[in-house]
């Protein structure tokens, strides 16, 4: 899906995941034609323990045939739901990856739990740490960070031009908000989060990182406004207060299981997306550990 755009604006594409419900953004200046790529997808197979690259080859291909560069790969937090493809763009196309530097938190409760000895838990595994307001440009486009925690404590946003990329921070009006509940989050940190990407204008152009098809809609959809997120999200639309907020998130928290692919994906996304140090054979394993959940 390609969105028209002004010279001040990014050309925004969406490739969606039907497997994980992600959706990779290729975000680029038609100015200059450099391009990012945030959230992108590895395949994982689960019942093989396989991985491919089918997802982001697309993206590339995308890419490739619109006569792009990729300056960088943008990620909006360490993803609990699918394996990132970012380690495997900055191998094959030397491409710098970017999260927020609050990833360090992540990395020291999960490193532990992996026995990833190998993770420093610095933040090192990536090429940029972002702070908080943090600017830099993508060809004549400004990027600006927003930390935007409450899923995660590392969850961070795009601002670029017109468009925001909030990651799981906000879903479809339709659907509503992020879970709480993983270790670091925390709903009342997610409301004042949220209320700060309200404060955008309401013509803000806000792309979210998942879509799950609630009842009475039978397309998938990823692109939104903060206007129409303000009107109608049906957890925080109306002016909906920050303790009612609280109460409905954890209360509907306490009935979610765990992601399928919490386990896999935590594991390589606090690598970056590379996967665990190979044995001495060369190779690469996952670890299941039991009952940290």
């Amino acid at each position: 899906m390609t969105h028209a755009t002004t010279p001040q604006s990014p050309v925004v594409q969406g490739f969606f995941d039907p497997a994980t419900h992600t959706v990779t953004y290729l975000v680029s200046d038609p100015a200059t034609r450099q391009a990012a790529i945030i959230d992108p997808v590895l395949d994982y197979d689960p019942a093989a323990a396989r991985t491919s690259t089918r997802s982001i080859d697309a993206v590339m291909a995308a890419l490739k045939d619109q006569g792009l560069t990729l300056a960088m790969v943008l990620e909006t937090h360490a993803h609990a739901d699918h394996l990132t493809a970012a380690h495997h763009l900055r191998e094959t196309q030397r491409t710098p990856i970017g999260i927020g530097q609050k990833i360090v938190r992540v990395q020291s409760t999960f490193a532990p739990m992996f026995h990833a000895d190998d993770v420093s838990q610095d933040g090192a595994a990536f090429d940029r740490l972002y702070a908080d307001g943090d600017t830099f440009g993508l060809g004549e486009l400004t990027v600006e960070v927003m930390h935007t925690p409450g899923h995660t404590p590392a969850c961070v946003s795009y601002r670029i031009g017109d468009a925001v990329f909030v990651g799981d921070t906000l879903f479809m009006p339709d659907y509503g908000t992020a879970r709480t509940d993983f270790p670091g989050g925390d709903a009342r940190t997610l409301y004042r989060s949220i209320q700060r990407l309200l404060g955008l204008p309401e013509e803000t152009r806000m792309f979210v990182g998942h879509d799950y098809l609630p009842k009475g809609r039978i397309e998938f959809r990823f692109e939104t406004t903060v206007g129409e997120q303000k009107a109608s999200n049906v957890h925080v639309g109306g002016g909906v207060s920050e303790d009612a907020f609280v109460a409905m998130r954890e209360a509907r928290d306490a009935t979610l299981g765990a992601p399928q692919l919490i386990l896999p994906s935590l594991q390589v996304n606090i690598r970056a997306g590379a996967l665990p140090p190979p044995d001495a054979s060369g190779r690469h394993s996952l670890v299941l550990p039991l009952n940290v959940l």
